[in-house]
């Protein structure tokens, strides 16, 4: 698998993931549905000696985590060697995905050290800077660096992979197109399609997302891989929830989760459709054992709380833990799911809509979208929604479920 499939992830979204799946390597996240990285605030003491701060998994059995150690030592020695340094940041990076924990980005950043505040860094750096920005929400400072990294090389398709990303989470959709338009001579058709085809769909073009994508996807399928495929049968998945199709939807979705089981945003996604199904039962099963990063966990409490189950509390608990743990450590990372679960798990509408429009702030996503909406529409404030019901207007949206709430919002407006 090349270097550019690496950019395919975000975060998002499906709960505040990009749009991008995650593929190999993730060198392009939105950490929307995560834990933050630490902060600068003061640092959080324990109530007492039983509570449990971090369950840290053990590196002797864990061989990317000894990878990693390994690496962590040959850089201590010789902290200037670039290959070292990009090769730890890379790892440092998968690992925050595949953990939900985005600390990883602080010791990615670490091992960028001698490079980090560089005007013009290593290329490599200046990549690897732009994925950690991005993935602390400093989508200005990730572009900037993006613009310089595709002045610096054309020809490096995953910084414009990487660009359109980002673009598309802040809602630039016109210039996520044209981050899309190089990558079918560098790297080929299908990571093409996909790019376009993920701008078409955020961009309330889902029909036509899907018909362009499907076409290419049948005719490149034999020669992808696993991933390949998991990652275009999700991504026509998505088209065809947006698109109000969702028995095509959930039957792709199952899919590209059969070709690639451990694609978490692919799972998030299902999930989400089921709950909207009405489907709880299903959604429990499915994220039994991965509730490790809180985008997962929040699609388990949602379930277990609508089923009403013993474990809903004690799940519930466990999550308002985590999100406040990540306030305290000055992370504002996750509102979106933040908001989603004081809505409809603590019940406080106003909450909710404060953390809405938190969000708001970075994010322009359907999700993001959605959110806003709902939490207005149960906080009884239409026009706190006008942002989003504005931003919505201007993309022609076709998803039935965003379409029908903004239709309520304007109704309920004075």
């Amino acid at each position: 698998m090349g270097p550019y499939w690496a950019a395919m992830q975000p975060f998002t979204h499906v709960g505040g993931c990009p749009w991008w799946k995650p593929l190999g390597l993730v060198l392009a996240l939105a950490w929307g549905c995560n834990r933050g990285a630490a902060g600068g605030e003061t640092p959080f003491t324990p109530g007492s000696d039983s509570q449990v701060l971090e369950r840290v998994p053990a590196t002797a059995t864990d061989p990317r985590a000894r990878e990693r150690a390994a690496l962590r030592r040959e850089l201590d020695a010789n902290p200037r060697q670039l290959d070292l340094a990009t090769r730890l940041a890379r790892l440092e990076v998968e690992a925050g995905r595949a953990r939900g924990d985005p600390r990883h980005l602080g010791w990615a950043q670490a091992a960028l050290g001698p490079w980090w505040d560089a005007p013009e860094p290593p290329h490599e750096v200046r990549l690897l800077r732009a994925t950690i920005r991005q993935g602390r929400h400093e989508f200005d400072a990730a572009l900037e660096d993006l613009e310089a990294a595709v002045r610096e090389d054309p020809a490096d398709a995953q910084s414009w992979l990487t660009r359109a990303v980002v673009l598309g989470v802040r809602g630039r959709h016109a210039e996520a197109a044209r981050s899309c338009g190089p990558l079918e001579a560098l790297v080929g058709e299908l990571p093409a399609a996909v790019c376009r085809a993920q701008v078409d769909s955020l961009s309330g073009h889902s029909r036509r997302a899907y018909a362009r994508l499907s076409q290419v996807l049948a005719s490149r399928a034999r020669a992808a891989s696993p991933r390949e495929q998991a990652w275009g049968l999700s991504t026509l998945g998505e088209a065809a929830a947006r698109a109000g199709d969702v028995a095509r939807a959930e039957v792709l979705y199952s899919q590209a989760l059969s070709a690639d089981p451990d694609d978490a945003y692919t799972r998030a996604a299902f999930a989400d459709l089921l709950l909207d199904l009405g489907r709880p039962r299903e959604v429990a099963r499915l994220m039994e054992a991965h509730s490790q990063d809180d985008g997962q966990l929040l699609r388990r409490v949602l379930a277990e709380t609508a089923l009403g189950t013993p474990e809903a509390r004690v799940l519930a608990e466990e999550l308002a833990a985590r999100h406040a743990a990540s306030r305290l450590r000055g992370d504002s990372l996750h509102a979106r799911e933040e908001a989603r679960f004081a809505l409809h798990v603590e019940r406080d509408a106003d909450k909710a809509l404060s953390l809405a429009l938190e969000n708001w702030r970075v994010q322009r996503e359907p999700w993001d979208v959605r959110v806003l909406l709902e939490a207005a529409l149960a906080a009884r404030r239409p026009e706190a929604a006008r942002p989003a019901l504005d931003f919505l207007a201007s993309t022609d949206c076709e998803d039935p479920g965003l379409v029908a709430l903004a239709r309520q919002l304007e109704e309920a407006a004075p």
